[in-house]
């Protein structure tokens, strides 16, 4: 089951309307006494339905839940029409065409747990601590979780980073990995397909010494090069079956 209503980020985006989604597992209805591990996504737009989809393709995992049932909330939040970059941003770097990139990245991670966490765990039987709270997102969504999973580790015990965008600014993404102050039993799924690898230059260098910085930090990590894979929600799609399981889900 699912369940969608609109919401606004002030402090973000004004009064843009975005469209939240959370889906319940039969479970939720079967056992009222029952509670509930939360998977935070990003690109809420994406997950669920293509018809929704930015590019007409999602992840498709409401086709996946569905089949699977497991015993999970999934809570996500469509982008920014205009500022996903610097939303999903947690440092500020320049890209290309686009130019300067102001991070806004701590402000969007900031109302994920200021505001719409608790209003999840309000509304619904969660489990709230840090052991059953997990995020996951693709691309900038990627990297948005791996800073969760990093400066936020006291509220994040696993997350999913699909094709993390390291490339906006190696330097500084290595830098975030290593000053880290990250527990041992965080999980972190981590993968690239390998039709994305040559998509930046030193996109290989930058994630192996990513891996090498997370496997220092005592992480329990998964890498994997995903043959064929590519930087789309098609590709993406295609590997949730194992990126819910490394996720323990």
């Amino acid at each position: 089951m699912i369940q969608t209503f609109d919401l606004t980020i002030p402090e973000l985006s004004g009064g843009e309307l975005r469209r939240a989604y959370v889906w319940l597992p039969n479970a939720y209805d079967g056992d009222p006494d029952a509670r509930f591990p939360v998977l935070y996504m990003f690109d809420g737009q994406n997950v669920f339905f293509d018809e929704d989809a930015s590019f007409g393709t999602s992840w498709r995992m409401y086709d996946y839940l569905n089949a699977g049932q497991p015993d999970v909330i999934v809570a996500a939040v469509s982008c920014s029409q205009t500022g996903r970059m610097a939303e999903y941003s947690p440092f500020s770097h320049e890209n290309g065409d686009a130019g300067h990139v102001n991070a806004r990245g701590r402000s969007t991670m900031e109302w994920l747990l200021g505001e719409f966490k608790p209003s999840i765990d309000a509304q619904y039987r969660t489990l709230p601590d840090r052991d059953n709270t997990l995020i996951a997102g693709s691309s900038m969504g990627g990297l948005m979780s791996l800073y969760a999973a990093l400066d936020y580790n006291g509220a994040f015990s696993r997350a999913a980073c699909l094709s993390p965008s390291l490339w906006v600014h190696p330097r500084k993404s290595l830098r975030m990995i290593e000053r880290a102050r990250i527990a041992p039993d965080t999980c972190i799924y981590f993968d690239y397909g390998t039709q994305e690898m040559g998509n930046h230059p030193k996109n290989t260098e930058v994630l192996c010494a990513a891996c090498s910085a997370l496997l220092h930090k005592g992480v329990d990590l998964t890498f994997r090069l995903v043959p064929g894979g590519t930087h789309s929600e098609e590709s993406w799609a295609q590997r949730v079956p194992v990126m819910m399981k490394c996720l323990g889900l």
